[in-house]
């Protein structure tokens, strides 16, 4: 996948903010959230681009909320985003449910913002032609802070950006980019297979593993809170329900990043020149039990992970996830019997056996590798991190199918070569 032609990074800094400053950016942002869930009532069940969320939509968010002109349009794409995934299963004949925004957080562009660099402060547009906001970045004192390599740096530039408003503090999510180089040859590279589940948020194929352990309880929490303030059904509750509601999203996010950040540095530990990810078409329907997620917490954290990459020049591609948890990483048979667990993989061919994730892992690069998806942007990457070492698959492997015999596939088995796992 691709960011086009920048790489992208966010520099998070907290805003001083007069009082009269705060009520007009609530304002501002509850005319943002206003919008939105206008756009997505009208887009919805009619939409089928962004293009036409924009075309439906603009009028009737100007009328309805105060915002200007181009802060209308962010909204219009904001939506056009989140109902990419619903728009899609509805093509194809399946359920889905309207996105509606609560999470007091909204989009500045550089005709909403202006960010001065020298002084460390932010001019931001405010609903209904009010005035600007100006407000200081609260940047660490520390001047090594990673936020000061952007500020100081005439490489990267300002771009999208998100506020976000939590636990009574405004907090910018400054996007910077800058022009991305052209993408060396690289000889003999290789890749991190990636795994996202339903356990593990994602196991990588050299076993990192990154637990929903903690998230599943908190998200847990949120619902049973949720629940209690939606039977009271007072305007104190609903207020209180609104907050919550941005909390989880941020605390989703908080997650998020911090798995990116993992994978990233997984990759780089293991000199890895890229990152291979599973596709998201159908996620929700591999993943069924994955009470973490929806398609929007995934595409998430693709997009994380990409940036992330990017930023230190790691290029990021997927790849069809179809059986990669049933096939064996070491003969190459596929058999729905290799998963005799919803956590175990053990092969009925040659008896290899591990954690279905991290064969998964392992499979999900292995199948970028033997297709040559690679050959076209002139990459010459041919195998994948493990553990311990690196493993090279077979180009063209002979693998069985479910209908074949284990006898068969164990003769035939695959040429691999390699250490560790």
């Amino acid at each position: 996948m691709s960011t086009g032609n920048y790489r992208r990074r966010t520099a998070i800094t907290r805003l001083s903010v007069s009082e009269e400053d705060d009520e007009r950016l609530q304002k501002t942002v509850s005319a943002w959230l206003e919008g939105c869930n206008v756009a997505s009532e009208l887009a919805w069940d009619v939409a089928d681009s962004p293009s036409a969320v924009q075309r439906l939509t603009y009028d009737r968010v100007r009328e309805a909320t105060g915002l200007g002109s181009q802060h209308a349009i962010l909204a219009a794409r904001h939506v056009a985003r989140a109902i990419k995934s619903g728009i899609e299963r509805r093509l194809r004949g399946r359920k889905a449910s309207r996105p509606e925004f609560t999470s007091r957080s909204m989009t500045f562009d550089a005709r909403t913002m202006t960010v001065f660099t020298d002084r460390k402060q932010v001019s931001l547009t405010t609903a209904d032609d009010g005035p600007r906001v100006r407000a200081d970045l609260v940047l660490p004192a520390d001047e090594d802070g990673y936020q000061y390599r952007y500020f100081d740096s005439d490489e990267w530039e300002v771009t999208e950006s998100t506020l976000h408003h939590r636990d009574g503090e405004w907090f910018l999510h400054l996007g910077f980019r800058k022009p991305a180089t052209d993408e060396p040859t690289i000889e003999n590279g290789t890749v991190l297979g990636v795994d996202f589940g339903v356990a593990q948020i994602a196991v990588t194929s050299t076993a990192r593993f990154f637990s929903a352990g903690e998230l599943n309880h908190r998200r847990r929490e949120f619902e049973r809170v949720r629940a209690d303030l939606q039977a009271r059904d007072t305007r104190g509750a609903r207020r209180t329900l609104e907050r919550l509601s941005g909390r989880e999203t941020e605390y989703v996010k908080h997650v998020l990043h911090q798995v990116a950040n993992g994978i990233v540095e997984e990759a780089l530990d293991h000199e890895c020149d890229g990152i291979v990810l599973e596709a998201l078409e159908g996620i929700r329907e591999r993943l069924p039990k994955a009470n973490w997620h929806s398609t929007w917490a995934f595409d998430t954290l693709q997009g994380y992970v990409t940036y992330k990459a990017e930023a230190e020049g790691l290029f990021v591609e997927t790849t069809d996830p179809r059986h990669t948890s049933q096939r064996c990483p070491e003969c190459g048979f596929t058999h729905e019997d290799n998963r005799p667990a919803r956590g175990r993989f053990e092969c009925r061919a040659c008896g290899c056996a591990g954690h279905a994730d991290y064969v998964a892992a392992k499979n999900v690069a292995a199948t970028y590798l033997r297709r040559d998806r690679q050959s076209s942007r002139r990459r010459g990457v041919g195998q994948y991190a493990l553990k311990s070492g690196t493993i090279t698959p077979v180009t063209d492997p002979t693998v069985s199918t479910d209908e074949s015999n284990p006898d068969e596939a164990r003769a035939e088995g695959s040429s691999e070569r390699g250490f560790g796992s």
